[in-house]
């Protein structure tokens, strides 16, 4: 498996800003970034005001094999407007196809005017590594 066939899971990452603090998230991986979305109800977006670096972690565990694959990268990051095509695929791959069926509270977002996307881009291109163990 390559980083690319990693990333396009619907895995969780994991993001440290310089809070510190460390929050999950759901992302994209497209375009050589990063992408979540991102609103006033986030207090990331003030943050990256202040300091827009940020360390991100996505890997998984499987228990019974012991194989234990992660992309960990460091980075700047910045809130961009919506891109309500690319939110919509991100929620596609979390939630799944039928949009209908989706709890509101992920709908409400891409209508709300203060909703972005954090656009992260690592310092250097993420490579998968396994760690198994």
């Amino acid at each position: 498996m390559d980083v690319n066939e990693f990333l396009a899971q619907p895995l969780v990452a994991r993001v440290a800003a310089a809070g510190p603090s460390v929050r999950p998230v759901w992302f994209i991986w497209e375009e050589g970034a990063f992408w979540w979305l991102t609103g006033s109800y986030s207090k990331l977006g003030r943050e990256l005001d202040v300091d827009p670096r940020l360390a991100l972690v996505v890997d998984t565990c499987e228990l019974s094999s012991g194989r234990v694959l992660s992309v960990t990268c460091r980075g700047t990051a910045r809130v961009v407007p919506l891109d309500r095509e690319r939110a919509l695929r991100k929620l596609r791959r979390y939630l799944g196809p039928q949009e209908d069926q989706w709890p509101a509270r992920f709908i409400a977002p891409l209508d709300d005017p203060t909703s972005g996307m954090i656009c992260f881009t690592p310092d250097r291109p993420p490579s998968l590594l396994d760690l198994s163990w």
